[in-house]
């Protein structure tokens, strides 16, 4: 893992350090100076389409130019070792931090099925994985694992249940001895969902000892103060050390109880590296949860600029 003053690759100053690696490799320094802004995503990618339109300079000033996650799915990318390679190797010559989600296991979102999905089986899951932690090596890197999957155990038998705690325990396995500088935190759902005691087992079953720690309101609106609140209670009822993450990129104005393309949602704070509490862009401001909300016919995961005006506006 990181070494403590590692914290400091995230600031706004620029930092020199040797992180660690394995024992075949010889040691490396690196030098990073903030979080990695991708030209590829979504809400880049469309401006980049559509520069004469009207909405297109908002969206470049508030989203695009914004550092934020790059998420891997199982249909993300059709060669999933190079896409991340590509990906982190890019963030490492820019002299950034790469945030990446892997979001991929069996039978995900098996209570919501705005994003249901995932790989075939624990197999597929385990050999994806490998695949996704080979791409990051040594490079170092940010990874929020598995969004949701702590969260939606009520949709669940206890045999898929064993079968999702046995995989993230894998995951973090995989992720600690392929991609050993990458900060890994576990999804621990948000502060409307499930009792800190409750979620502090179930990381603690998930293999969060081998993890920096867990992330909170990732894809949510709940505002940074109730999530840190709710956050604080996770680890204290850990009983271990642990750090945490914040979704902040829809959480300006709270939530309102509704998780899918609420209406009067806005921009939080952006990405910052706080060392007691990350808040970060997990979610991609003007990707749809799904066909619901006030985006009813754009599908899970699609950039749309009528969404992404609504979170800069904070409109209805």
């Amino acid at each position: 893992m990181l070494a403590s003053v590692a914290m400091q690759l995230l600031s706004t100053g620029t930092t020199s350090m040797a992180v660690a690696s394995p024992p075949s490799a010889a040691r490396q320094a690196v030098t990073v100076s903030g979080l990695y802004v991708d030209p590829q995503l979504p809400a880049a990618r469309w401006v980049a389409a559509h520069p004469t339109d009207k909405r297109a300079a908002a969206i470049r000033a508030a989203i695009s130019r914004q550092p934020m996650a790059h998420w891997f799915t199982g249909t993300s990318d059709a060669d999933l070792g190079k896409a991340v390679t590509k990906y982190t190797r890019s963030a490492q010559i820019a002299g950034k931090t790469p945030v990446l989600v892997a979001y991929n296991l069996p039978g995900r979102d098996a209570c919501g099925a705005e994003s249901a999905g995932g790989a075939a089986g624990a197999a597929a899951y385990k050999q994806w994985m490998t695949t996704f932690a080979t791409g990051i090596g040594v490079r170092p890197a940010i990874v929020i694992l598995e969004p949701d999957a702590l969260g939606d155990f009520s949709c669940m038998t206890p045999a898929q249940v064993s079968t999702r705690l046995g995989l993230l325990n894998a995951a973090t396995r995989t992720l600690a001895a392929k991609a050993p500088n990458t900060w890994t935190y576990i999804d621990a759902g948000h502060a409307n969902w499930t009792d800190p005691a409750t979620m502090a087992d179930r990381l603690l079953s998930a293999g969060v000892a081998r993890a920096h720690g867990f992330a909170v309101n990732v894809s949510n609106f709940i505002a940074t103060t109730d999530s840190r609140r709710y956050a604080e209670q996770v680890k204290t009822a850990l009983h271990r050390p642990a750090a945490y993450v914040i979704d902040t990129s829809r959480n300006g104005n709270g939530g309102n109880g509704q998780w899918c393309n609420p209406a009067g949602r806005k921009l939080g704070k952006r990405s910052t590296a706080n060392p007691a509490a990350l808040e970060l862009w997990i979610a991609n401001p003007g990707n749809s949860d799904g066909r619901c909300g006030v985006a009813p016919t754009i599908k899970a995961g699609v950039f749309s600029p009528a969404l992404a005006q609504r979170l800069i506006t904070g409109g209805r």
